[in-house]
């Protein structure tokens, strides 16, 4: 359960309307947290192995499907092909790749914006 003497740590990017709706969110509820421009300063490999580990989501979740990079970079078609390794170092090399927002907490992490999921991770539920 988050207390409220607890810090978050919010990646995302500021300009992305499903961010700015989650950081509204959070901030309507007092929920303390640290937030990270994920295109100024990138997830890195090691941070991304983390949170993926501790997400319990499958890697292709946290790619930004929906994104111009992703678009540009035809990974519909290439991600199938590609090993984690490859995958890990590409999301690091663009936080642009990312899905964002992510919300980085209580050894849990949420990728994207549910306002069911963002709940239950302040009320400590699964």
């Amino acid at each position: 359960m988050i207390t409220g003497d607890e810090k978050m740590l919010f990646v995302c990017y500021p300009k992305c309307t499903t961010c700015q709706k989650a950081q509204r969110w959070l901030d309507e509820r007092g929920v303390l947290y640290t937030l990270r421009n994920i295109k100024e300063e990138n997830p890195s490999e090691a941070e991304l192995r983390t949170w993926h580990a501790r997400s319990g989501l499958p890697l292709k979740r946290f790619f930004n499907t929906s994104g111009l990079q992703y678009k540009a970079l035809h990974l519909k078609e290439r991600l199938p092909q590609m090993t984690q390794d490859e995958q890990f170092a590409l999301l690091a090399s663009d936080g642009m790749l990312v899905k964002r927002p992510l919300l980085i907490a209580d050894g849990r992490v949420l990728a994207g914006f549910k306002e069911t999921e963002y709940a239950q991770l302040l009320q400590g539920g699964e």
